[in-house]
């Protein structure tokens, strides 16, 4: 999931409409419940019938979830103008709840910058993240997952943008943070898959080829783990990871992450 806000302050301050308030809990897990089907049209009829009766309630914080919930839809199926549109409407629903130092706000941050770097812009991406890197870095409790997840992707920003020493340098905080984090292995497994893009396109394949297969060979580790649940978010684990494995040679590896995503998604 790409949104996981924490409203705790509650009132009208914080944006409770005064017809009351959708219910957020549900609306994620019935998207969770889509997406572990892989219905994306699902997704999209969910979350905009629910957008419609926040609006309607003048819900605001309902508002900024599903906003985020959006975002991160559009990014997955590729829909530009959508992430784009949710994207400004989410920022400018921070501005309206005077809500943009907030552990929400730097959510809402990473979400955006992860959509501006799926689409190819890099440099706004970067000053997404590091708006949400201020806010997290600011507050002591923010849960390791989020400080993890933001440096990682904020790595695959800076990679992009050819600045490999920051990128290897946030790569070191996420693997530091999702040690501390439930499952974090999975996240883990992302970031040496990362990692081993960041040496190619720093050293080149040939030059590079011995840290790369050191990286590739601990995420297949990392996703072996036999601790972590075979739910729906591994079976997406599996599937996003099984491409880098088969581009690096991988492939009775990725093979075998196919087939067990495929195992969890038929069994759901």
């Amino acid at each position: 999931m790409d949104w996981d806000p924490e409203f705790i302050e509650g009132g009208a301050r914080m944006g409770a409409g005064s017809q009351g308030a959708v219910p957020q809990q549900r609306i994620r897990e019935k998207v969770d419940d889509y997406m572990s089907r892989r219905d994306y049209d699902g997704v999209e009829r969910h979350l905009k019938y629910w957008l419609a009766e926040a609006e309607m309630m003048d819900d605001l914080r309902g508002q900024l979830m599903i906003r985020n919930e959006l975002v991160g839809h559009y990014r997955k199926v590729g829909n530009r103008e959508g992430a784009f549109e949710s994207a400004a409407a989410a920022l400018a629903l921070l501005d309206v709840m005077d809500y943009t130092e907030s552990m929400s706000a730097g959510t809402t941050y990473v979400n955006i910058a992860t959509a501006y770097n799926a689409f190819q812009e890099n440099a706004e991406s970067l000053a997404m993240f590091e708006k949400a890197k201020a806010v997290y870095e600011s507050i002591a409790d923010t849960p390791p997952e989020l400080l993890g997840g933001l440096y990682n992707n904020m790595a695959l920003t800076c990679a992009a943008l050819g600045k490999f020493d920051e990128a290897e340098s946030l790569y070191d905080k996420a693997m530091e943070r999702m040690a501390y984090a439930p499952n974090g292995v999975l996240e883990q497994a992302i970031t040496c898959l990362n990692r081993a893009n960041v040496v190619e396109m720093r050293d080149g394949l040939e030059a590079g080829e011995a840290r790369i297969n050191e990286l590739i060979e601990e995420a297949q580790e990392l996703l072996d783990t036999p601790s972590v649940p075979r739910d729906g978010y591994y079976a997406f684990v599996c599937e996003k990871c099984a491409p880098s494995f088969e581009y690096y040679g991988y492939f009775l590896v990725a093979e075998d992450l196919k087939e067990r995503s495929k195992k969890i998604y038929e069994r759901s």
